[in-house]
Parts: C-alpha cells; structure tokens; sequence
C-alpha cells in the first residue's frame, strides 16, 4: 500500500511547522528577555547608618543569663 501527499497536505504541514517553529521563538524571546528595565549606570555604594538596639550589649547579656 502507497500513500501518496497531495500538495494541499504538503501545504498544511508547512503551516503546521511554522505556526510550531514561531510558537517556539516567542517562548524563546520571553523567556530570555529581561521584562524589568536595567538600570543606564551600575549602582553606587551608599551609605548606610548603623545604631544599636536601645539598651546597649549589656541588657542582652543580662537577659540571656537570665533565661538559663
């Protein structure tokens, strides 16, 4: 037994693997694209302030001798 593809089936094959193959670029770009906007300059450092709890290292000291 010989099958046989006429070209109106030829031609939907075609168009089933383009459809796929631009299906599979789309998936491709969204996957791969950053969708946040970068930053034009690298970041500088800032500065950062840094404080004790109130009560000092002292009350914590306390507290854990506290808790045995």
């Amino acid at each position: 037994m010989i099958l046989t593809a006429g070209p109106g089936a030829v031609r939907e094959i075609l168009v089933v693997l383009a459809v796929a193959l631009s299906g599979l670029l789309l998936a491709l770009i969204a996957a791969f694209t950053p969708w946040y906007q970068a930053p034009i300059e690298p970041a500088r450092p800032q500065v950062a302030e840094l404080q004790a709890p109130p009560g000092g290292a002292g009350d914590m000291e306390s507290d854990v001798a506290g808790s045995r």
